[in-house]
């Protein structure tokens, strides 16, 4: 396998086998989270193996423009705490870049504070909808302002805020962390109520930093006002960052790929489950729990996989993972076939409309929903000239499919990925070796 980078162009030959051991990057979920905690916390938080996606980045330049001070060297990240009352109002607006985790996460801390805020980003963030934080932020009194249609940027007027129980419409970990974030600045206790467990790793920092936090059944609250004490904590590996490897070394015949230090927080392991559960061979090895997260070794051998439906209640918790799915399913012996997941219409492409566009390329049969797509197993792809959409995981999704086409797959617009994971390339050239 070759890979070549020519501007923001990049080729992916046939793999003939992965092997060996490989490195995943920090969690992106878990920095935000540690970061804007840090932030507001009082003292000096060290944060190790610290995410490097421009996503994470783009959320500490947005806490240096709110007065927070913060060094960062490599992975290793310095944060001194403003404390909940710190914050100072930036000069300019605020740029969450194409992080949707940025803008709607950090507006619910934005909402508790005295001040006026403006937060916006890229091209494709700015197509992304904001009314589902707007609302229940509203609620407890912030007053936010959007561009036409609930789309940012945000213009935040922040106060203080009254505790709600708050249902969400639908299972959002963005979205439960945005109102529990605002909870810390109102007197009381606010509650989030989820359909469905959504990732949880809002809950266990917050506890870690060491905020009142409360859970029974489907209901997740905080108590305000609470003290955040700085922490030193570590980043375990972005379990949605190696699904793609995962994938790459079920398929690719002979292959044999280890990752170490893995985040495998039950609420992010469903890609493991479904994959077993279709035959992937997939061992997880020396679990522990780490700052309160399971952290451990994920060993995966090519296997024979069987396909089929998946289950509409295990979308959610595979959302960000469909893409490469779908790639999978065009090798596997039923085919792939999902639905109920309309969410990807509004991620930072329509990536069912991407997903299906560039599996045509490669000579894929492919049936599209208006939330989901089916695809039949057992097909040979071929190389072929492929649209990221400037999409990360559209871009790394294809490029697994590059490793398993016959003749060559060009990726275009390929440094987007930049946006989870900068050394993606590198990796499959080292495990391609």
């Amino acid at each position: 396998m070759g890979s070549v980078s020519s501007g923001t162009t990049q080729t992916i030959t046939h793999a003939k086998r992965l092997s060996g051991w490989v490195a995943i990057p920090g969690d992106k979920s878990i920095s935000h989270r540690y970061a804007m905690l840090a932030g507001i916390a009082e003292g000096v938080s060290q944060i190790h193996a610290f995410a490097d996606s421009v996503d994470c980045q783009s959320t500490l330049e947005c806490l240096k423009k709110l007065g927070v001070k913060i060094g960062r060297q490599g992975s290793e990240v310095t944060i001194e705490g403003a404390g909940l009352e710190g914050l100072r109002p930036s000069v300019e607006p605020l740029d969450a870049g194409n992080s949707g985790s940025t803008i709607r996460m950090l507006s619910g801390i934005l909402s508790g504070q005295s001040f006026r805020t403006v937060i916006g980003g890229d091209a494709s963030l700015s197509r992304r909808p904001m009314k589902r934080i707007m609302e229940p932020l509203g609620r407890m009194g912030a007053r936010i302002q959007s561009s036409e249609g609930g789309l940012p940027p945000l213009t935040i007027e922040g106060g203080s805020l009254v505790p709600i129980h708050y249902e969400l419409p639908v299972a959002s970990a963005q979205v439960k962390t945005a109102v529990l974030f605002a909870g810390l600045y109102a007197d009381g206790v606010t509650e989030v109520v989820e359909p469905h467990p959504a990732r949880d790793h809002s809950e266990i920092a917050l506890k870690q930093f060491g905020a009142e936090v409360g859970s029974r059944s489907r209901t997740i609250s905080v108590r305000g006002r609470s003290r955040l004490a700085a922490q030193e904590l570590t980043v375990p590996g972005d379990i949605s960052s190696a699904a793609f490897f995962v994938v790459a070394g079920l398929l690719v015949p002979g292959s044999e790929l280890t990752f170490h230090d893995i985040g495998l927080n039950p609420t992010r392991t469903a890609i493991v489950e479904f994959l077993r559960s279709i035959g992937g061979d997939i061992t997880i090895l020396n679990c522990e729990s780490r700052n309160g997260e399971r952290v451990g070794s994920v060993r995966v051998r090519a296997s024979s996989l069987r396909g089929g439906e998946i289950p509409m209640e295990a979308i959610p918790g595979l959302i960000d993972e469909l893409p490469v799915l779908a790639v999978l399913g065009t090798q596997t012996e039923e085919g792939l076939v999902f639905r109920g997941a309309q969410e990807l219409r509004v991620k930072e492409s329509d990536r069912i409309v991407a997903v299906a566009e560039n599996l045509r390329k490669m000579g894929a049969e492919v049936e599209e929903f208006p939330d989901g797509l089916r695809i039949p197993g057992r097909q040979r792809l071929k190389g072929a000239d492929i649209s990221s959409y400037e999409d990360h995981r559209i871009a790394m999704a294809f490029s697994i499919a590059g490793l398993i086409a016959d003749g060559t797959t060009t990726i275009n617009d390929s440094d987007c990925v930049q946006i989870s994971f900068p050394t993606f390339f590198e990796t499959i050239a080292r495990a391609a070796r």
